[in-house]
């Protein structure tokens, strides 16, 4: 009866201390499968990743931004089609933060499908916009910002520049709005505008298709009444 008692109890024993072996075996396995709030923090931190491109502009970032952008993106030709013809247009280098402005916007496909919107005859040709709203929903991801203006270079506002019109809100600085431009048809130039838009580039070739353009009919707002589209690309 004793010697059964002691068997029993080595029994019980090995039981509880195998038992007590594979539950500290089952924890160690434990830690080493990462657990849901682990697996969380993991797919916020690579969204975070996959969203650094989605970068949003704004008066506080955009200088730096161009700053550094115009270093790397020397590009300074883009071309204009319409259905009239292209207008192929060379930026100037010396005034870094409107040419790398307009070809940042080229190369994330703001300027097309927009277009000529205002035309004032004799005088200029006015592009960027359109009442799409496809133009607003580009103009929410790229952001909302002024560009300052760089009017000491020397160039002036001659037959076939393009520039860079003021924004309509209160602005004393004639802040330039970055998504918009001018090509001025009058001749020999419309030199009333120096010192207060921004010159950043000329026509090359295609100031006929600039003519044209010039001449089409228009209403009170000086619209034309034929939607004049656009497509920009960068040019070789």
């Amino acid at each position: 009866m004793v010697k059964t008692k002691i068997l029993i109890f080595y029994l019980i024993g090995f039981i509880m201390l195998t038992r007590c072996t594979y539950q500290k075996k089952s924890n160690n396995n434990v830690k080493k499968v990462p657990h849901e709030k682990s697996i969380q923090k993991e797919a916020v931190k690579e969204e975070v990743i996959a969203n650094e491109d989605l970068f949003i502009l704004n008066d506080k970032n955009a200088i730096p931004f161009f700053f550094d952008y115009q270093k790397e993106n020397l590009e300074d030709k883009v071309r204009i089609s319409t259905r009239f013809g292209n207008i192929d247009i060379k930026l100037y280098k010396n005034t870094p933060y409107h040419r790398s402005n307009f070809i940042y916007l080229t190369k994330r496909g703001y300027f097309n499908n927009t277009t000529f919107h205002r035309v004032v005859p004799g005088f200029i040709i006015q592009g960027g916009n359109s009442d799409r709203l496809e133009t607003s929903r580009k103009r929410g991801e790229i952001g909302k910002y002024l560009l300052p203006p760089d009017t000491r270079k020397g160039h002036k506002h001659h037959r076939g520049v393009i520039s860079m019109p003021s924004s309509e809100i209160e602005n004393p600085y004639k802040l330039a709005s970055p998504y918009e431009f001018f090509i001025v048809q009058q001749s020999p130039g419309a030199y009333h505008l120096d010192g207060s838009y921004t010159v950043f580039g000329e026509v090359i070739k295609g100031m006929e298709v600039v003519d044209k353009i010039n001449k089409q009919t228009i209403d009170d707002r000086e619209t034309p009444l034929t939607n004049i589209f656009m497509e920009v690309s960068l040019l070789e």
